[in-house]
């Protein structure tokens, strides 16, 4: 069941209220003409006020149940965690900092089937890359699948997967970039996801990057203090958070794994884009009712944009702020994660609270 806008049920809750009060007084007024006009009133409007009442309180319990996603077991020292290949092809050596990694963190890594195969960019056919995605997620001993990198794929794999084991025994999902295609297919099921830093990028990432991956895998508290930014718009809002790479979440629009963005966090970046691009996929989500109804917004790198021979004359940040700027709503811009050297891990589904200000904005996770 789709949430309706909160602009609908805000005008439900003040309709029933009128309602009410109608009802009250009529009921309350005790001379004969009223007396009439009471079992008229009565007569003909009860089924109307239970209609009303009824929509509201179905709206509160389907509110209710979008906020509960489900949490997967945060990894302990001696599990077992799958890096494999959804999309761009990955070769084995460039893996060895990442398992040295993980065994320094008492984890046991197993190296997928899709690692080290060549099908032009990808790494093995549609059907090879789904089959080793589904094998660590059906083995009960896996307890997260890391994807070794992004590139173009995950979506042409993601409709071949069987995810009943997986709902038995639900288990972490981290990546970014055109992972996003499993984060929003994640979140549209009711399953919590990592957007973090993936293994290709281990040895040149930023400690900081590797630390709040762990921190996330282990179920340690995750918050950030982010310094200010020009643009940032101020405001406080808490919801769940969502999102992922612009241009993927733009192509999801319409499918089965897009994403309900009422009254959420969107986390939204991108790399090597065109700045109209950028615009054409904000407008997107404005037109199709996105930006009206989420709570506020986090901005992380919008990396290596293009330009054409005629300038677009606003950059990606200045686009965001040019499409969002009737939205009551707080922004913050130049959050690290993303196409950035420190790309820290968000745990997408989760409730956050973002406090934007004038000298340290916060991002909480609850």
């Amino acid at each position: 069941m789709k949430s309706v806008s909160a602009t609908f049920k805000s005008e439900c809750l003040e309709l029933l209220l009128l309602f009410h009060l109608c009802f009250v007084y009529i009921c309350s007024t005790k001379t004969k003409t009223m007396n009439t006009i009471r079992f008229s009133f009565i007569k003909n409007n009860t089924v109307f006020y239970k209609w009303l009442i009824l929509i509201f309180v179905l709206q509160a319990i389907n509110s209710q149940a979008q906020t509960t996603m489900i949490t997967p077991p945060y990894l302990q020292k001696g599990d077992t965690i799958a890096i494999v290949a959804t999309a761009r092809k990955n070769v084995d050596d460039n893996l060895k900092p990442t398992i040295k990694l993980l065994k320094s963190w008492g984890l046991e890594v197993v190296i997928g089937s899709t690692i080290g195969l060549d099908n032009n960019q990808l790494a093995g056919t549609d059907e090879q890359r789904a089959s080793d995605f589904q094998h660590q997620m059906d083995n009960p001993n896996i307890k997260a699948i890391w994807c070794a990198r992004g590139g173009y794929g995950t979506v042409r794999m993601i409709d071949l997967l069987d995810f009943t084991k997986f709902k038995q025994n639900p288990k972490w999902i981290v990546g970014f970039s055109d992972v996003t295609v499993l984060h929003n297919h994640l979140n549209a099921m009711g399953y919590k996801s990592i957007h973090g830093t993936m293994p290709v990028s281990i040895a040149t990432t930023a400690p900081e990057s590797i630390e709040s991956l762990r921190i996330a895998l282990f179920g340690e508290k995750l918050s950030y203090e982010i310094d200010p930014f020009p643009m940032n718009r101020f405001g406080k809002a808490t919801g769940e958070l969502v999102g992922g790479n612009l241009s993927i979440l733009y192509s999801l629009f319409g499918s089965k794994s897009a994403i309900d963005c009422t009254d959420k966090i969107l986390f939204i970046e991108d790399l090597d884009e065109y700045l109209y691009h950028i615009d054409r996929m904000m407008m997107n989500l404005k037109r199709n009712g996105c930006l009206e109804s989420i709570k506020g917004i986090i901005v992380g790198g919008m990396t290596r944009m293009k330009d054409n021979d005629i300038p677009w004359g606003k950059n990606a940040n200045e686009i965001v702020q040019d499409i969002t700027q009737k939205y009551n709503i707080p922004i913050l811009y130049n959050f690290p994660a993303g196409h950035v050297h420190d790309n820290r891990a968000l745990i997408m589904g989760n409730i956050v609270s973002m406090d934007v200000n004038e000298n340290c904005s916060t991002v909480v996770f609850e």
